[in-house]
């Protein structure tokens, strides 16, 4: 039977509709349609497939693949067709070899490689029929093969890397007597670093911190950036040569192992690569570097104090501040830049109006964003008559949505899980902007492929934490090597450090997600979310429970004080929010939002079609005592002068001194289009501008003139053209 068949049958029995559709997610697909096993089958076999499913590997799962690529590359030679290289079960391996390859005799360690192996074929990289021999993809096989973390022969690299003087060097250090050529230096040095009962007495007499170097080393791939080396003729040949370093390489270590040949040259970017056969020799067996057990967490840790209050002020005051956020690009809508982003002075404009720093600001802007709370529109340009030439480009502005006025009206712990959602999935770490990219904009592409493993590698290393534990900015540098040892593709690849896992802990911070150094309860459910692979299909109902836990509920009533402020302990719901809103102006916000009445605020409901009596009512619904009298007489005060002075909307003014005749023409059936209304009893205004309105009026049989702002009479004449 073939792999694809067995991979199939052990599809449909071993893995659920739900599994299936997770690792094709995994792959790159999405489908809401089932798909088959057989088909799943034929698409995992596929290099590319393989290797994406690849990427969610940790780092002992990369290093077990890596072994088996290494070694069937031993045994069946390299792979020299990628596309038509037949059945992946021609290039098996022992599952005992791979073992022995991972722990060596080591009986913890070779518990945890089988476990290891067991793991990757219940995520289909290592495929059936899962008995004493290991069968992979052949995108595995092509891929990994040189990552096992073991060195070249050391004949290879000297004849690929080295003249004649540095092995005549090498070959001295190493105490032999000078040879006439290179051959026999060459010949000698290789006699003794293939020897590996001489190189083990070589060891023995090397400094205590030399052997453990090249212990570090052999057990982190065997390769090391060193300055030990620098190149003769340029990095631009195709294997070029290299000569010791003048003064060494600074390290006193790794100048001892260079100058006896135990650490050689391995390409360019001072790459040092320590050859097979010391690795050998210094294990006392062959192994490649394999590590089950992720970093620890350090000892010292401070205590996560008062991390549930924080969380709860950080998730609140995210709310309000992208609310006001987007309130500003309401008020005044940001003009995107042509060659893409927004304007700094407007990005400073909107933060000055929101109240809240440019870095975050421009976080809440790409999040609201891609959330579809906020969308670009393109202001139509009017071609001028007679005009052929390229018409200007339209001004795209930023502009909430439709969606946006229905989030507004649901609850704050829905609100902020769609916020929540959006970024677990988001493809940018939005407030990680390097200084090589220049100046920080907001409203860039979503463009990072390893974002969100990067953020779920971070989440599992804040999850392993003690209870009652978090991590400081001192403590970044576990958070990165655990949430490596996790995502090791990702990390490898993005060539991430503490600064942008700094970045990712921060954005969950001002999320509610992290406080005080250590994952929320909503943190946690995120985690969980992007590994079962929900984040990217169902994640509101989870986050909306979570957040539901951890904040209070929304109040419906707040507290109404006699110096005119309005305060609500929590947060409060969309009804009455919108309500304080429109009467009065929010002054802080945290644990409590507290809201100031002015003359200004009140005539400001007045202005959106509140009444006096009416918002009395509703205030006082909503109070949780009886209004006090300062708020009820700023409210009848201000209600006693509003609207006294009225601005009338209107095209033109007709002014007559015969009341009579003013009446005639408010009356008129031929002039009812020109929609006049009485305001005085000589005074009509019309909604048509003074030119139609002229018009009608001569057209049914009346003689009016055009009269100025300053009241002075227009001759009319009619333009005479001329050349």
């Amino acid at each position: 039977m073939s792999t694809q068949r067995r991979l199939a049958a052990w599809l449909k029995t071993k893995k659920s509709p739900e599994d299936r559709r997770l690792i094709l997610a995994q792959v790159g697909f999405t489908s809401d349609d089932e798909i088959t096993p057989q088909d799943l089958a034929r698409l995992l076999l596929q290099p590319r497939a393989a290797l994406s499913l690849a990427r969610f590997c940790t780092l002992p799962q990369h290093q077990a693949l890596s072994a088996v690529a290494w070694l069937a590359a031993q045994r069946h030679g390299p792979l020299l067709d990628l596309w038509h290289g037949g059945d992946p079960a021609r290039r098996a391996v022992p599952r005992a070899d791979v073992i022995d390859l991972l722990a060596g005799s080591d009986p913890v360690l070779r518990a945890h490689a089988a476990a290891t192996l067991d793991a990757l074929a219940d995520a289909a990289l290592v495929l059936p029929p899962h008995d004493d021999q290991v069968i992979v993809s052949t995108g595995v096989h092509a891929d990994l093969a040189e990552q096992a973390g073991l060195g070249r022969p050391a004949a290879e690299l000297i004849g690929l890397h080295f003249n004649a003087p540095e092995v005549h060097a090498i070959a001295e250090t190493l105490g032999f007597p000078k040879a006439r050529g290179r051959e026999a230096a060459e010949r000698n040095v290789l006699g003794l670093l293939t020897d590996q009962e001489r190189v083990r007495a070589l060891l023995a007499q090397a400094p205590a911190d030399a052997r453990e170097w090249l212990l570090d080393i052999i057990g982190h791939g065997s390769q090391v950036l060193t300055h030990a080396y620098q190149a003769r003729g340029g990095f631009y040949q195709q294997a070029p040569k290299y000569a010791f370093r003048p003064g060494g390489s600074g390290d006193p270590n790794t100048d001892w192992l260079a100058a006896r040949g135990l650490l050689l040259p391995a390409g360019p970017y001072d790459m040092a690569e320590v050859p097979i056969e010391v690795a050998v020799a210094a294990l006392g067996e062959l192994r490649v570097p394999f590590a089950p057990e992720p970093p620890r967490p350090p000892a010292d840790l401070p205590d996560a104090v008062g991390a549930d209050g924080s969380a709860q002020a950080g998730a609140t005051t995210a709310l309000s501040q992208i609310e006001h956020v987007l309130a500003a690009c309401a008020d005044q809508p940001p003009v995107l830049r042509k060659a893409g982003g927004l304007a700094v002075r407007d990005t400073k404009r909107i933060a000055k109006s929101a109240g809240v720093a440019e870095d975050i600001t421009r976080f809440w802007l790409d999040l609201a964003m891609q959330s579809g709370l906020l969308g670009l529109h393109a202001e139509p340009v009017q071609r001028p008559k007679g005009h052929r030439g390229k018409l200007p480009e339209p001004v795209v502005s930023l502009l909430p949505t439709a969606e946006y006025d229905d989030w507004l009206k649901r609850s704050p712990v829905e609100r902020l899980a769609t916020i929540i959602a959006t970024w677990a999935t988001v493809a940018a770490v939005y407030t990680y902007w390097p200084e090589e990219a220049g100046t920080p904009v907001a409203l860039t592409e979503a463009d990072d492929p390893y974002a969100v493993g990067i953020r779920y590698a971070v989440f599992e290393a804040l999850a392993a934490l003690p209870p009652g534990r978090g991590v400081s900015a001192a403590g970044l540098p576990y958070v990165t090597e655990r949430a490596a040892w996790h995502r090791p593709h990702h990390f490898g690849e993005s060539g991430a450090d503490d600064d942008l896992v700094g970045a990712v802990v921060r954005e969950a911070e001002s999320l509610g997600l992290v406080a005080g150094g250590a994952l929320t309860g909503v943190g946690r459910v995120v985690r969980d979310l992007l590994l079962s692979g929900e984040a990217w299909t169902s994640p509101e109902p989870a986050l909306t429970a979570a957040l539901a836990a951890m904040l209070p509920p929304a109040q419906a009533t707040a507290f109404f004080q006699a110096d005119l402020t309005a305060v609500v302990r929590g947060m409060p719901g969309p009804e009455l929010a919108e309500l304080l809103d429109d009467v009065a102006d929010r002054e802080s916000e945290g644990h409590a939002v507290v809201w100031r009445f002015t003359g200004s605020t009140v005539r400001r409901a007045f202005d959106r079609g509140h009444e006096a009596h009416a918002l009395l009512a509703r205030l006082a619904e909503v109070a949780e005592a009886p209004l006090p009298q300062p708020l009820e007489y700023l409210i009848k005060d201000t209600a006693r002068t509003h609207g006294r002075v009225r601005v009338v909307r209107s095209g033109c003014c007709i002014r007559c001194d015969d009341e009579a005749l003013v009446e005639e023409l408010a009356r008129s059936q031929a002039l009812r289009t020109l929609g006049l209304r009485k305001i005085a009893p000589t005074v009509l205004i019309s909604a048509a501008g003074e030119e139609e309105t002229l018009s009608r009026l001569r057209a049914a049989g009346y003689t009016p003139a055009l009269e100025s702002e300053t009241g002075a009479t227009i001759i009319e004449r009619v333009a005479r053209r001329r050349a």
